[in-house]
């Protein structure tokens, strides 16, 4: 069997970091881990090619070739995808798709040759015995989920690392938390499911062998579900092991705030090579946080919470949400105060949406306040249902906060408040290497002489100056800076959708 398996296209978005990886000659953040885990999975005997759409384009004799194109995609690669299944169709090759867009929206999607929903662990494997038995189906589901310590080492051969800014791999699926917007555990459940701590080592090990030093992102929706087990095994283990290699990654995750309640489960993480992980901190409205069932977030001093992390050793990126029904017009400043205060650089505002399937989701349909499909990107100014407090207030708040906290002034102010938060690990002493050096150059020529605010560059560049890590920090954030002052421009280029 001849297997073309495609990443669709993204749009620019929050995530994308498309203006600021050019920086370091990278056409894209991620590799598709889905992609190359599913390669794994098939039959070694068969032929595997990959074409990822954000760093190759995608020609007829590509899709020709094939017996079988297999498509993943989330909701915000939508319009890729039906470009994509379109020209399958018209050329006449067979198609298989899976993934959480498909998995949330079958039904859309009755014109695929096989649909293989849920986790690919079970699903593949049953179409695969299908196909070499002559008996597939239209659609392969399950209620089970996958044992993850059966999960195969992702084939990294399939791509070519050097495109990319951030090598991905995972721990765990699940979430023990409720929140009623969010998707993660519609798809995977509360239960959290592991790999055993050797897979996790032996799959570093194979992101090392392909010759990769850098970034390292643990996808996990929250990589501390089970901290037992991160503090007693996981984390030891990747500590030694990248100890032994002369530290040749840094780790960053997601996890939720009570990660801030545990100082011996962030120093294990330090000390394993972690500096940055991202938090959902949603809302300092107290009432919203009741309205969502955020109970983790609840009778904080998120403030404080925050910089209990930085000054473990680690960055502090997080997601916010405007639009609860909760929110009041003084939810707008006190979003840029908190935002402001707690030093977090890299702040994602979003709308609120409402995904199919999630409690939330389910409210608005009984409420009849459902509008449109959710587009997949709660920063592309697009609800898909009626907000309580006026899609006109919320927009112009909205426009307000992201306007506010990205400008240069208040984003290097930002960026000072997290280095004299930030506590250096000891042993964190970055190797710079040729990619480094020539971004910090270009950072010089773009922001230090040609653009307008550079005061505010040189300012961060020569405090900075004095320690090797901040410096490294401070030219990273500046340059993740420009690429979100784009996408404030291009928000404002965008129609209210609803």
């Amino acid at each position: 069997m001849r297997i073309l398996l495609i990443n669709p296209e993204f749009p620019e978005t929050f995530w994308s970091l498309k203006s600021a990886i050019k920086f370091i000659s990278r056409k894209s953040l991620l590799p598709p881990l889905g992609l190359l885990t599913v390669a794994a999975i098939l039959p070694e005997a068969w032929d595997k090619r990959l074409i990822d759409m954000n760093t190759s384009g995608l020609r007829d004799k590509d899709l020709l070739w094939a017996d079988y194109v297999f498509i993943t995609a989330m909701l915000i690669q939508r319009k890729s995808v039906d470009e994509i299944l379109q020209r399958c169709q018209t050329l006449g090759v067979k198609t298989l798709a899976g993934g959480p867009l498909f998995t949330s929206l079958p039904e859309e999607y009755v014109h695929v040759d096989h649909l293989v929903l849920k986790e690919a662990e079970i699903t593949l494997s049953e179409f695969v015995t299908d196909v070499q038995n002559g008996t597939t189906r239209k659609i392969y589901t399950t209620h089970e989920k996958a044992d993850l310590r059966q999960t195969p080492v992702p084939l990294w051969s399939l791509v070519n690392i050097k495109k990319y800014a951030v090598m991905p791999t995972q721990y765990s699926r699940g979430c023990p938390f409720n929140c009623d917007f969010c998707d993660v555990t519609t798809l995977f459940g509360h239960e959290i499911r592991t790999k055993d701590t050797s897979q996790v080592i032996k799959e570093l090990q194979s992101i090392y062998d392909s010759g990769w030093r850098g970034n390292v992102f643990f996808v996990d929706d929250n990589f501390i579900g089970n901290k037992t087990r991160l503090k007693t095994e996981v984390l030891p283990a990747i500590e030694t092991w990248m100890r032994e290699r002369n530290r040749p990654f840094s780790f960053n995750t997601q996890a939720s705030i009570n990660l801030s309640d545990d100082p011996e489960l962030m120093q294990a993480m330090v000390r394993a090579g972690f500096d940055c992980v991202f938090v959902g901190i949603e809302t300092p409205n107290e009432k919203s946080l009741n309205e969502c069932n955020k109970v983790q977030n609840k009778g904080r001093d998120m403030v404080q919470c925050v910089a209990k992390i930085q000054q473990a050793g680690m960055q502090v990126q997080a997601g916010f949400i405007l639009g609860f029904d909760s929110d009041e017009p003084g939810i707008f400043n006190d979003l840029i105060r908190f935002i402001q205060e707690s030093g977090v650089v890299v702040a994602m505002v979003g709308l609120l949406n409402a995904p199919r399937g999630t409690t939330l989701y389910k409210r608005m349909a009984v409420e009849q306040r459902l509008t449109r499909p959710a587009t997949g990107d709660n920063t592309d100014c697009s609800m898909n249902f009626l907000p309580k407090m006026g899609m006109h207030t919320l927009m112009e708040g909205y426009q307000k906060v992201i306007k506010t906290i990205y400008s240069q002034s208040n984003y290097c102010d930002r960026i000072l408040t997290f280095l004299k938060n930030y506590k250096v690990p000891a042993d964190r002493i970055p190797h710079y290497q040729f990619r480094e050096i020539r971004a910090f150059i270009k950072t010089i020529w773009q922001f230090g002489i040609l653009r307008r605010g550079r005061r505010y560059y040189w300012k961060l560049i020569f405090w900075s100056l004095p320690k090797r890590q901040r410096l490294y920090l401070a030219v990273s954030l500046i340059i993740y800076g420009h690429h979100f002052r784009s996408m404030i421009r291009s928000f404002e280029e965008l129609p209210v959708q609803m």
